[in-house]
């Protein structure tokens, strides 16, 4: 497509303000030595007619210079800025290895120092870009002479994303690895998009042991997959990856975007608390959407735009608050002051017998079973996962209808029931094995029976970490990700539990406690879910209008 076809294009699609120019001119493959003598490549864009130095935009990725990279970096060329886009250490033409996470806040101080001593550098510095992108900014948010970052879809500490003691986002690290992999080669995108792709990726995700599913996946080792999947998060290969650090220190203004089933939320927000704690300039905005989402792009797009206009150009700031969420089940945008937002109280909703849910607390009754079997895992359906079509909201009926699977459901709600905020459940297990895991999902089912996730989330359990009582029962207290949505009345609040959520976490082999990288029996496990006066099992809600109904009779399966 024409280069100004598609300016055009972009400019209606996503409601953009009209460009200053659309006559560019680009400088390509200027060498930028970092101070290990490693050269980065970087091309430079700017309108031709270029009469005065502008403010620069620095982009800083992994995934190329060339093809749908072009056009993003036109939009901001366009309007008024000369746009710096760097490949990554190791990727399309830079030199060196790529080492991912732990090289980007070396060479983006680097790059910024080669910045600085440019003739036509005015001393306007900001960084852009969604996902890794996002993390090169993050990595340093502190650096001078940065005036603002617009970080999308990212964290500070990567790595955490992927491998937490809670869980391993398996088809996450299997994509993104495939994906680095093959997106030097033309047909990178439908490759991602492909069915061959898909089988690779699950076919790698069943493998055992689980070290080995690159060889399935890429046919050979991949390095990322290899590094995140033998060390945690909080293992201190990361360290230089990990910036959680600077947030608390002054940094240059920061505007976040993420979305609601957006793997990224849980630790974007941790971000943004954490600057406005150190009493810096940020704000968030949280809308309904997955990982790769068009509408999301757009909305990321214009959000940067206005941010760096205001800081670089000093234009009219935008007037709103530093947090702005869209409350989903009745699509209203709201504005507060921090997060989680005042006024919403924790609501414990109780599991009961019958698959019951509600807010009375429980009386006698015997557990729950089921049987958790490795070998035949419980299946992910739609939430915060890494991938191109099938994540967020998705119809869980089938989901919730397996035998491996609980339920707990309310009566039809009295009133429109709002939750916004951080959302947990306090679960009292027993388990066979002496490792195991629990995976809880609250769901809407709507007066048809449709029952579409709102949120979840997964942890571990063991007798190392987890309180166990003198029965064997475990207390397990298990972090959702955090919603804003509207339950409307005569709908139903559901809630799922199960011990996995495959592929989109690496299932837990059940083992005795040995890697999961590493294991290579796979033990099923029978699981007892309590909910008595002793061992009273709950969600947590932020509610802000809780009207109890009585407990209907539910369904278990």
């Amino acid at each position: 497509m024409p280069a100004e076809l598609a300016s055009h294009l972009l400019q209606r699609v996503l409601s953009l303000p009209r460009p200053r120019t659309r006559d560019l001119v680009v400088e390509r493959d200027i060498p930028i030595a970092m101070r290990d003598g490693t050269v980065l490549l970087a091309d430079r864009w700017l309108p031709r007619d270029c009469q005065v130095s502008l403010p620069t935009v620095l982009f800083r990725s992994p995934y190329g210079r060339a093809g749908l990279m072009t056009h993003y970096i036109r939009v901001f060329a366009e309007r008024g800025y000369q746009v710096i886009c760097q490949s990554t250490r190791g990727t399309f033409g830079s030199g060196g290895a790529f080492d991912a996470l732990r090289t980007e806040r070396e060479d983006g101080l680097d790059t910024v120092d080669w910045l600085v001593d440019q003739p036509w550098f005015n001393g306007k510095l900001a960084m852009g870009g969604q996902s890794y992108a996002g993390y090169t900014q993050l990595a340093i948010a502190d650096a001078e002479p940065l005036c603002a970052i617009a970080p999308a879809f990212t964290s500070s500490h990567m790595v955490e994303i992927f491998h937490r003691r809670e869980g391993l986002l398996l088809e996450g690290l299997l994509r993104w690895s495939r994906m680095l992999a093959v997106q030097e080669d033309k047909n990178m995108l439908v490759d991602a998009l492909s069915r061959r792709t898909c089988n690779a990726v699950n076919a790698a995700a069943g493998s055992v042991p689980l070290a080995r599913a690159d060889r399935i996946l890429v046919g050979g080792r991949s390095q990322t997959f290899q590094d995140i999947v033998r060390h945690d998060s909080e293992d201190g290969f990361w360290a230089p990856a990990d910036h959680r650090e600077l947030l608390t220190k002054q940094t240059a203004p920061v505007r976040l975007v993420t979305g609601w089933y957006d793997f990224f939320l849980l630790h974007a927000l941790s971000d943004f608390v954490a600057l406005r704690q150190a009493g810096n300039d940020a704000e968030i905005t949280v809308g309904p959407w997955v990982h790769f989402s068009v509408p999301a792009f757009g909305h990321g797009v214009r959000e940067t735009l206005a941010w760096m206009d205001a800081h670089c150009h000093g234009r009219q700031r935008e007037e709103r608050r530093p947090v702005r969420i869209r409350v989903m089940g009745c699509d209203e945008w709201r504005e507060y002051d921090e997060w989680p937002p005042p006024g919403y109280t924790p609501t414990r909703w109780f599991l009961g017998a019958d698959g019951t849910l509600g807010n009375d607390r429980p009386t006698r009754s015997a557990p729950d079973q089921f049987r958790y079997d490795p070998a035949q895992p419980t299946p992910s359906i739609g939430g915060p996962a890494f991938r191109f079509t099938g994540a967020g909201r998705r119809d869980n009926r089938k989901l919730a209808a397996r035998p491996d699977v609980l339920t707990y459901t309310t009566a039809p709600l009295a009133a429109d029931t709002e939750i916004v905020g951080e959302v947990s459940a306090e679960v009292w297990m027993r388990s066979s094995r002496p490792h195991t895991d629990v995976f809880v999902r609250v769901c809407d089912v709507d007066q048809r029976g449709r029952c579409v996730n709102v949120c979840d989330g997964i942890a571990s359990v063991s007798g190392g970490q987890n309180e166990i009582d003198s029965d064997g029962v475990a207390f397990v207290r298990v972090q959702l990700w955090p919603t804003a949505y509207r339950f409307r009345r005569g709908n139903r609040i559901q809630l799922l539990v199960a011990s996995g959520a495959h592929p989109m976490y690496a299932r837990n082999p059940g083992g005795l406690g040995e890697p999961r990288a590493t294991a290579t029996v796979l033990f099923p496990a029978d699981q007892e879910i309590f909910h008595d006066p002793d061992r009273p099992s709950a969600i947590l809600l932020p509610t802000a209008r809780s009207q109890p109904a009585s407990l209907p009779k539910g369904r278990r399966n």
